[in-house]
């Protein structure tokens, strides 16, 4: 990676990341609140669902810019060393580099298939507002099929000392949930995770891929 991709790469994902915690924070509050073993209503309901969005906003920054600094990179060093049909190889790597949770494991590679499956049937690469449909549409099923694991670490975060919960263990969380609530428990928040994320997934990836043809 060359210095200038460096810094764009670097300025794009916190813009991105900026961008996309400021208007999608409160869904992600209602999220966790259905999620939470008290009840949406116990947990807060719709009170208070803008609270912390300047922290969080100030920390996505960095994050996102460090993920995608990452992510071009190692997709950079490993597409020069692999044929094309490793691709999804090379983008779950390039993500888990990146971030490591199955999330990004998921959505990055569909993200990168959409894109070239969308390029090839149009004649050229996709443009901005099409990355950021490909974005939503692998965000949504990214989020569908990790909900189960993101309610586990709901439960845990919000376990009370001393519980089973508590030890931190997913696998123990996942079993507690579908014994007490089965499937329905597993994808509990799913419908507004799913909404929050495919937003997510059409201005961060949106915004990442705009700011970054237009300051190269």
């Amino acid at each position: 990676m060359e210095r200038a991709e460096f810094w764009v790469s670097l300025t794009a994902g916190g813009i991105a990341g900026v961008c996309v915690d400021l208007i999608l924070f409160p869904l992600d509050t209602i999220k966790t609140r259905l999620q939470s073993p008290q009840g949406f209503k116990k947990a807060g309901g719709f009170r208070g669902i803008y609270a912390g969005v300047p922290s969080a906003a100030v920390g996505s920054f960095p994050n996102a810019a460090a993920f995608f600094v990452t992510y071009e990179y190692v997709k950079c060093l490993l597409r020069t060393a692999s044929p094309p049909y490793l691709s999804p190889v090379t983008h779950m790597a390039a993500a888990s580099f990146g971030e490591v949770i199955p999330f990004s494991l998921v959505q990055f590679p569909l993200w990168e298939s959409l894109k070239d499956l969308w390029s090839w049937k149009q004649g050229h690469v996709v443009d901005s507002w099409q990355s950021a449909t490909c974005g939503a549409f692998a965000g949504g099923f990214a989020a569908a099929v990790t909900t189960p694991l993101d309610v586990a670490k709901t439960r845990i975060m919000l376990a009370k000392a001393g519980s089973s919960n508590a030890s931190g263990n997913v696998l123990s969380a996942l079993h507690s949930v579908w014994r007490s609530q089965g499937l329905p428990g597993l994808f509990a928040g799913v419908v507004p995770r799913m909404t929050a994320i495919s937003l997510g997934g059409f201005i961060f990836l949106g915004t990442y891929d705009k700011t970054r043809r237009l300051l190269l």
